[in-house]
């Protein structure tokens, strides 16, 4: 679970690399592109560009290379033949695997001009994703975290799924510990030096409540409401954090 020094240099290296997929990806998100084009311009990129393996491809049986949920979809939506349409949200979720190593990363894209409500939910989950970032120290627990999340989103009248969670993160691509997005301050493993993991909330609009349909992957509101979700891969250094799938355009 603590990554030792050339580890974290390798996990440093992947998380870069993963950021750089969803810089690229941006100026493809329009109407009338489907998830199926951005899959195919990922995964090209992923392994033609930056000499990785795009680590969804046939995980647990998943057929694409890259994750991507619209509106009211909470996570790992299958690209497909849909056609993005103006006002749409979309999550795409990127997990690289370098030299053994795995960086994982999502982020929310606009598809067009958002509607207020959509742009408000994805403003108020990166904020959520932001604090419990800002939360991350040796010393601090994961309850932490949860808490910190958990009480921004409430505050805003908006509500955190509780079925799927952040993870470790290494040689593995879902390791111990689980982070949870919820819970109660002191409570939960404490965070030690060198542990990595990420942060990665999904806020409702609506109520809590999610469902998984047919396809065994993509989950959804139960009520139908837009979900929003971003993830950043975390290391956690002495004084306090390191985020190592920060873009360019970013600030902690």
């Amino acid at each position: 679970m603590i990554k030792s020094a050339s580890e974290i240099k390798k996990m440093q290296i992947a998380g870069n690399l993963a950021s750089k997929v969803l810089v690229m990806i941006g100026e493809y998100v329009k109407p009338g592109v489907t998830t199926d084009e951005l899959n195919d311009i990922c995964h090209n990129f992923i392994v033609n560009d930056l000499d990785c393996i795009p680590a969804p491809l046939n995980y647990r049986g998943f057929p694409k290379s890259i994750c991507t949920s619209i509106n009211h979809q909470v996570c790992h939506g299958i690209p497909d033949k849909r056609v993005l349409k103006k006002q749409d949200t979309i999550n795409i979720d990127v997990t690289v695997i370098k030299d053994g190593y795995h960086g994982d990363t999502s982020k929310m894209f606009y598809v067009g001009k958002p509607t207020i409500q959509a742009k408000r939910l994805v403003d108020i989950t990166y904020e959520a994703l932001k604090i419990g970032i800002n939360t991350v120290k040796p010393g601090a627990t994961i309850g932490d975290i949860g808490s910190n999340i958990q009480q921004y989103a409430e505050k805003n009248y908006c509500s955190v799924v509780r079925e799927y969670c952040g993870h470790g993160i290494g040689k593995g691509f879902h390791e111990e510990p689980q982070i949870l997005h919820y819970g109660k301050k002191g409570e939960g493993m404490t965070l030690k030096e060198g542990m990595t993991f990420t942060i990665e909330p999904m806020i409702n609009f609506g109520k809590k409540e999610v469902k998984l349909l047919p396809d065994n992957w993509t989950v959804v509101t139960k009520d139908h409401s837009l979900s929003a979700q971003w993830e950043h891969t975390i290391l956690v250094t002495k004084k306090g954090f390191d985020v190592l799938t920060k873009r360019p355009d970013e600030d902690f």
